[in-house]
């Protein structure tokens, strides 16, 4: 059984760790901080205790799951017995490129190393290392043990025995894995985040307000979720960096980010993970009210 490592121990990374553990796998978590780690665990608990109460998971079966993963603050011992390597940081270029520097001096000489980035160059990320032939994206989708796609990026230089392999690792996972080629926004972000920029711009020209423009999308288009909603999910920070990513590497104007996104971003209001975006987030809550600043 191939030993995993996941770094980052937030939404997706404790997601990706979750799946992992749930099909069998080893899995070694990795984050600076401790108590994150501890929040993790603690979430996909939660999320293991939902599956058992829709009988999709025994009591016994959860036990094993967490029983798979163990948690590291340090990166060199985290990742010193895995096989392949799932980096879940922040989207941030810098950081991550520090994360595959570190990855590539500590994890063994054949070690996959794959990024969860959902728009950064896996070519740009793979020359920072000795091994660009075993640096792939893995970009899941959120949340990552109900979301059934996986984004398979080739870099320049990814082998072909490196993608099939992730691919079929993917399956293993239950997901369905598609393989793209390394474009800014690879395919789902290259067209999800321009529709989202443009609900924004359509909000910030007066066209409709937030209600509308979303109610417009789901009954009219059968998206399950609003465009404004999901961006609120997403992160508007998240959005925004996505957008400045086509912007730059494409140097198309049409992916320009909606000056009211940048705003919003300024101004610290991100979506659901500060309370506040489009719409009012009340913890525990399930009522779509949408935020003071944009009702009629």
């Amino acid at each position: 059984m191939l030993q995993v490592a996941v770094i980052g121990s937030g939404t997706m990374g404790n997601g990706i760790a979750h799946v992992f553990a749930q099909h069998g796998f080893p899995v070694a978590l990795i984050d600076i901080s401790q108590p994150a780690l501890d929040k993790a665990l603690g979430t996909i608990g939660k999320n293991l205790d939902r599956q058992v109460t829709k009988g999709t998971l025994s009591e016994e079966d959860k036990t094993s799951t967490l029983g798979r993963i163990t948690t590291y603050t340090s990166l060199p011992e985290g990742v010193a017995q895995a096989d392949i390597v799932v980096e879940a940081a922040t989207e941030n270029v810098e950081l991550k490129l520090n994360i595959f520097r570190e990855l590539d001096a500590h994890a063994p000489a054949g070690a996959i190393l794959a990024s969860n980035t959902s728009s950064i160059s896996i070519t740009k990320i793979a020359a920072v290392t000795k091994r660009p032939a075993q640096v792939i994206g893995m970009h899941f989708m959120n949340p990552v043990p109900v979301m059934k796609l996986v984004e398979v990026i080739r870099g320049y230089a990814t082998s072909d025995a490196v993608t099939a392999q992730v691919m079929d690792l993917s399956r293993q996972l239950g997901k369905t894995p598609t393989e793209v080629n390394d474009y800014p926004g690879f395919v789902a972000n290259r067209i999800l985040m321009p529709m989202i920029n443009e609900a924004i711009i359509t909000l910030f020209e007066g066209v409709a307000g937030v209600e509308e423009i979303d109610t417009v999308m789901k009954l009219g288009m059968a998206h399950p979720m609003g465009p404004l909603q999901l961006a609120d999910f997403i992160g508007l920070d998240v959005c925004l960096a996505i957008l400045r990513v086509l912007h730059e590497g494409l140097g198309n104007p049409k992916y320009a980010p909606c000056p009211l996104l940048v705003n919003m971003v300024q101004a610290g209001r991100l979506g659901v993970k500060s309370g506040e975006g489009f719409y009012a987030w009340t913890p525990g809550s399930k009522d779509l009210v949408v935020a003071e600043r944009f009702r009629k």
